[in-house]
């Protein structure tokens, strides 16, 4: 155990900035307040980003196949860059709009030097700032956490190169954003110099990353614990004060912004910030996560199909380390993240919740840092100093010979596994199909100008380059049954439809869209793109009439 001197001993060092101690939990020495000023730091943390944007940006606008979900976000970054209101169509408070705006930032300079950049795969390239920014961060949440500098160096190898992190941080998800300002938050609550100023950001950073994905609220019960731990006992109160009362002010300003727009409750022909978290609180579940079968199943297998180390082995970690909170410091230390990750499997484990794809994301820098905090712990036990002066050099080099064992164990059984994700991370083109149907439309269709289609929105902005009027000529599919602005557009329903591009999307979703299904079923394919589930059709809608 390392002491520190009494407060009484040291008037000269104020209170809230007085340094952390120096040794931590796992037995290395804690890293200077500043880390900039530490050249292995700097080294190490450097080769890891580098690594990091390496694979995640190489194949990135060809991998994962593009999602609905990449297209809306980007849609509605595209309407605030355009002035055209905080989304391509009506708002309804689905979700706070602070995430895409946002990404109308990062992307306002490639779209203002190429327009026709301004599409899905093309702006997946700004997210590799985004992956950048939060592994960083993960590094340096680690060397304030007292992992040893190896240990801070595995966690963000962990974050940035597991497969299931180089997919779904690709993508253009508002959970990508969300972890980076949440992963700052933890940052600033655990500096070491205790300025009452840090607690401040803290709280802000919190809240930014709530209304850029508001289901990072959850985890702000484990950053709140990461403060209190952090914060020196004298501004305790104060540094705990700061951080909720900065976080819930910017917070209120979003149901405050409904408010003064005459949206925050229901009524006649507005919509509602009430109605849009009405429908997020009791949108149909996907099922029991365990239950075999259920949707939540199968993304649950969809994860573990990319990586099953970072995922299982971060939360037996978390879970060790809440089961040993008591005695152990290394648990104490850790305590932040893993609460964090106990959350977000707790909330997984609702009976009948829904559980998005891409729930995980919030969960992988926490899974990462309580892997690593647990290698390093392991490490400690077996490698710490000789008992006593008697004890054999034998049992000393046993010692070390066994870490080494452990260590090219863990690599043989990660190393291949990672590698055939890294693999067809970086080689497969699975949006080709994609490509191929966007093309057609740009160059078989006479008149875009004046043809109304039905598309997913993960090629919307596509379509609204090639020449379709944006909104009411191309349209996103749901529109055509549940947005009535664009209803009333469409008098005689799916006959006022002309093509439909059938997604997998498009396909899966029909079935609960009237318009959408009955223009499928009174279409004809006039090209396909790949082949099986994944196909691409373009079909062109038939009326009583004949052939549009």
């Amino acid at each position: 155990m390392t002491s520190t001197l009494p407060a009484a001993t040291a008037p000269k060092v104020p209170a809230q900035r007085r340094p952390a101690p120096a040794a931590g939990p796992t037995g290395r020495a804690v890293p200077p307040d500043r880390l900039r000023s530490s050249r292995s730091d700097l080294l190490l943390c450097g080769v890891l980003l580098v690594a990091i944007l390496l694979v995640q940006g190489w194949n990135i606008s060809a991998y994962p196949t593009l999602s609905d979900d990449e297209g809306t976000y980007l849609a509605q970054a595209w309407a605030v860059q355009e002035g055209r209101g905080l989304a391509h169509y009506t708002y309804w408070y689905d979700h706070p709009p602070l995430g895409w705006i946002q990404l109308a930032v990062l992307t306002w300079i490639p779209a203002m030097l190429s327009p026709e950049s301004m599409t899905v795969g093309t702006m997946r390239a700004v997210m590799l700032l985004i992956s950048g920014i939060s592994a960083v961060l993960v590094y340096v949440l680690g060397r304030r956490l007292a992992l040893p500098r190896w240990a801070a160096g595995l966690g963000m190898a962990l974050f940035g190169l597991s497969p299931l992190s180089v997919v779904l941080q690709r993508e253009i998800f508002l959970d990508n954003l969300a972890v980076m300002w949440t992963l700052l938050a933890f940052t600033l609550a655990a500096s070491p110099s205790r300025h009452l100023w840090h607690h401040f950001g803290a709280g802000m950073a919190a809240a930014t990353g709530v209304l850029t994905k508001e289901t990072m609220l959850v985890v702000l019960p484990a950053l709140f614990l990461t403060a209190w731990r952090h914060s020196h006992p004298d501004t305790r109160k104060f540094a705990l004060t700061g951080a909720v009362t900065a976080c819930a002010l910017i917070g209120f300003s979003y149901p405050l912004f409904a408010l003064l727009k005459g949206e925050l409750l229901p009524g006649s022909g507005h919509v509602s910030l009430w109605d849009g978290v009405t429908y997020q609180m009791t949108r149909p579940g996907s099922g029991f996560i365990l239950d075999e079968g259920s949707g939540s199943w199968g993304v649950l297998q969809s994860w573990l199909y990319y990586d099953r180390i970072l995922p299982l082995g971060g939360l037996a970690g978390a879970l060790l380390l809440l089961a040993t909170w008591r005695w152990s410091v290394t648990a104490r230390a850790l305590a932040g993240p893993a609460l964090t990750v106990a959350i977000l499997a707790a909330l997984a484990l609702r009976p009948n919740g829904y559980l998005p794809a891409m729930y995980v994301i919030q969960a992988l820098p926490f899974l990462a840092l309580v892997l690593a905090g647990g290698a390093a712990s392991v490490a400690h036990a077996v490698l710490r100093r000789r008992r006593s002066d008697t004890e054999r050099r034998v049992v000393v080099h046993a010692r070390y010979a066994l870490a080494v064992a452990l260590a090219l164990a863990a690599c043989a059984y990660v190393v291949p596994r990672w590698y055939d994700g890294a693999r067809t991370a970086v080689t497969t083109d699975a949006n080709a199909p994609y490509e191929g149907a966007v093309e057609w439309m740009a160059t078989e269709v006479p008149d875009p100008g004046g043809t109304r289609v039905l598309v997913d929105d993960a090629m919307w902005l596509d379509l609204v380059h090639a020449g379709y009027r944006p909104g009411l000529g191309v349209i996103w599919f749901y529109k055509a049954d549940l947005d009535p602005a664009v209803t009333r557009t469409m008098p005689r329903g799916w006959r006022d439809i002309d093509y439909v591009v059938a997604s997998p999307t498009v396909r899966r979703d029909a079935k609960d869209l009237p318009n959408v299904r009955a223009a499928i079923e009174h279409s004809v394919p006039v090209a396909t793109f790949g082949d099986g589930e994944d196909r691409v059709e373009i079909r062109r809608v038939e009326t009583a009439g004949g052939s549009r």
